[in-house]
């Protein structure tokens, strides 16, 4: 009997350099309504209390903007997750900015805390920044390094502070102490925004990424179950699906970080469900998809439903 599905609902941004990602489980909601649609009726969901406000906050901390109140947030999502866990529903996260990323993992380990997580990461950047490393200082490009607690000092190029330092060391820590996830564990789809730091992490630690190109050159169906051969040791798997792996261009530019040459709708829908039908998957999360950026309308929204839609059908 497959569990029941909890929508969380994690309306945060801070940890973005743009805002209006905040806004994109509302216009997600919108797409649904427009086409006439009562997806958001069917299920049980939680509102996130976030700490958005914070956005007018002078930034004192340029290699970790807002990183104590990202640490809030994302803790605050590390109990819910947990709690829904616990409860033996799937939690089903609608999130703003990718930083949320750190909080599900966490309430997925906390929730499991024996057992072996994997992690697919579908976007177009790997997020496997810390304060060490980071060009911009915002958390949503740091999830993964948090998750792996690795903070690649072998590429150290910033100065943090003390306050930095010790909320990064509390973020690496919440909901069970130490790494959530083993980088052998991470598997990317669509990644093809980094920075050196990044790609010399990622070849460090052997990360797999399936570029959009080899995806279709050598098939979606091999490379996913080339995957899920990878992750065979692995009890759960996380997915991780920004809407910024989908090509700008082809669909629209309703994101923070837009990168061209990106997947289209089925073929996310199809790599995400051939993950669920491994019968792993302890949750999914949507992130990034900002209203206010997008030229078409509500263009991005409409195509996360799209994928939201598709893929709950085959985890009822």
């Amino acid at each position: 009997m497959k569990k029941q599905i909890k929508i969380i609902k994690n309306r945060s941004d801070i940890g973005a350099g743009t805002r209006g990602s905040d806004m994109g489980i509302d216009a997600i909601e919108i797409a649904a309504i427009n086409n006439k649609n009562d997806y958001f009726n069917l299920f049980e969901f939680v509102d996130v209390e976030t700490e958005n406000e914070s956005i007018y906050n002078k930034v004192n901390n340029p290699f970790g903007k807002r990183i104590n109140f990202v640490l809030n947030q994302c803790t605050r999502l590390s109990e819910v997750v947990k709690a829904t866990i616990d409860k033996n529903e799937f939690p089903l996260v609608l999130s703003g900015d990718h930083s949320s990323a750190l909080g599900t993992i966490s309430g997925i380990k906390a929730a499991f805390p024996n057992k072996r997580l994997g992690v697919v990461w579908v976007d177009a950047h790997a997020d496997i920044h810390s304060p060490y490393t980071s060009p911009s200082g915002n958390v949503h490009g740091m999830p993964l390094a948090a998750a792996i607690a690795d903070d690649n000092l072998d590429c150290q190029v910033n100065q943090v502070t003390d306050e930095v330092k010790t909320c990064w060391n509390a973020m690496k820590n919440i909901g069970v102490t130490g790494a959530k996830v083993l980088a052998e564990d991470v598997i990317y789809f669509g990644v093809r925004d980094t920075e050196e730091p990044e790609d010399k992490q990622i070849e460090k630690l052997g990360i797999k990424n399936y570029m959009v190109d080899e995806v279709r050159y050598r098939g979606l169906e091999t490379c996913v179950n080339e995957a899920l051969e990878t992750l065979s040791d692995c009890d759960y798997i996380y997915i991780s699906f920004d809407v910024d792996s989908m090509d700008c261009d082809l669909i629209s530019y309703g994101t923070g970080t837009p990168v061209p040459k990106g997947f289209d709708q089925f073929e996310i829908i199809e790599i995400i469900n051939r993950i669920i039908a491994s019968q792993k998957v302890a949750s999914i999360e949507f992130v990034e998809v900002n209203p206010l950026l997008d030229l078409k309308g509500n263009k991005m929204a409409e195509t996360a439903f799209e994928v939201l839609d598709a893929v709950t059908r085959s985890l009822k």
